[in-house]
């Protein structure tokens, strides 16, 4: 786990009980609201206590934030927060909603059992991420990794406060990413197995409310393979290629041609559409 930037631990504890209650105060958005209810739910299911529903500004853990997030998160925007424990209370206080997120898996990490039932230790951390870029890369080209299995990644990024998926959707084994302008990439190079743009939007919004941005990733020229078995006027080869291999030996690596105007062109195409799907700058 990384240390927060500032820890001075007091005396005493707060217990979690079936009162414990969070409170929202300030700017609040619709992820932090749902990031509220899964911080419940997580609570709950580390203590084996069902907790209350429970509304209103009075809450054993209240959190304030001064402002909202931005549409699309961006590298570099704050994510700093005070978490302050004592045995009547706790507060988390934070400049932006996701500072407030970060602050919240501080405290579940915090939780611990004591002779005297659950409880979180007094104590007053202030943090900042060391890192503006926190990512984790997952290939799901050689490898093809399904949805389920990515948002259960993305929910233990967000445990850690990582906060960049870097999915690497092209290589030489495989093509992930419906194209509605060159639908042939899935078609032929990658075996049935991709993403329809609807499944990466829904991704994209799902790591987005757990404060993760999507950066994705198409391998060009080189690593590029699997473009070739649809397109392959893309091609500095002579083919025939397939997913596991091809053309004159066990395995080739082609890349495309750069020295064709129509490779560019077929390049501006694709990137913007893609640009259109995946919103973060990278």
């Amino acid at each position: 786990m990384p240390l927060p930037a500032s820890v001075q631990s007091g005396t005493g504890q707060l217990t979690i009980n079936q009162s414990f209650s969070v409170a929202l105060t300030g700017s609040h958005d619709a992820s932090l609201d749902s990031e509220v209810q899964r911080f419940k739910h997580q609570l709950s299911r580390q203590t084996g206590i069902p907790f209350r529903p429970t509304s209103g500004a009075t809450g054993t853990l209240q959190v304030h934030a001064d402002r909202g997030r931005k549409p699309v998160q961006q590298l570099g925007e704050d994510e700093s927060y005070v978490l302050t424990v004592a045995d009547s209370g706790a507060k988390l206080t934070a400049p932006t909603t996701l500072g407030a997120l970060r602050g919240l898996q501080t405290f579940l990490q915090l939780v611990q059992i004591t002779p005297a039932g659950f409880a979180v230790p007094s104590v007053t951390i202030e943090d900042q991420p060391r890192f503006a870029w926190r990512g984790t890369l997952i290939d799901v080209s050689r490898h093809f990794i399904p949805i389920d299995v990515l948002k259960r990644n993305l929910d233990g990024m967000a445990a850690v406060k990582m906060n960049v998926l870097h999915w690497h959707l092209s290589d030489d084994q495989g093509f992930r990413v419906e194209s509605k302008k060159f639908p042939k990439l899935t078609q032929m190079g990658s075996d049935g197995l991709f993403y329809t743009q609807e499944e990466i939007r829904d991704l994209i919004a799902y790591a987005h409310e757990r404060g993760i941005r999507v950066m994705p990733e198409f391998d060009i020229p080189g690593h590029s393979r699997s473009w070739f078995l649809g397109y392959p006027e893309l091609s500095s080869g002579a083919g025939p290629y397939t997913l596991e291999g091809g053309g004159r030996g066990p395995y080739i690596d082609p890349i495309m041609d750069p020295t064709r105007d129509s490779t560019y062109k077929f390049l501006e195409k694709f990137i913007a559409e893609m640009a259109k799907l995946f919103p973060d700058a990278y």
